[in-house]
């Protein structure tokens, strides 16, 4: 039964993304003067997780995780239609994605709090 937690990584993987995405928007807003700067945004950990992992990686030993996909630029798309001075990010935007990123962040910490308590029930432990 407790071979195999993945709800564990899955809550890991999820918060790590959420923190990636936000780096990116806080990268968009700290250049929202910037002429000529393209806003960037990362995919949603659903689109990434439907995706797979784009690498096939060899596991040596069985306790080793499997490959998820990372962040890189390749991941990076434009999201926005710039403005005169080549500029495409719009802050109103920029923030509401912000918002939706930290949904996202509660949601991994949320499953995350939830699996452990399920975890320390099971045992017996409150």
């Amino acid at each position: 039964m407790y071979q195999s937690l993945t709800i564990f990584q899955t809550a890991a993987s999820m918060a790590k993304h959420a923190g990636a995405r936000q780096a990116v928007i806080a990268q968009n807003v700290a250049n929202a003067d910037t002429p000529g700067y393209q806003a960037r945004a990362l995919p949603s950990f659903s689109q990434t997780y439907q995706a797979g992992p784009t690498a096939d990686m060899q596991i040596t030993r069985g306790g080793h995780l499997r490959a998820t996909q990372t962040t890189s630029s390749r991941d990076v798309i434009n999201q926005a239609e710039p403005a005169p001075n080549g500029n495409a990010v719009s802050v109103e935007e920029e923030m509401m994605n912000a918002v939706g990123v930290s949904r996202e962040h509660n949601r991994a910490l949320t499953i995350y709090r939830h699996a452990m308590t399920v975890l320390r029930t099971s045992l017996g432990r409150q």
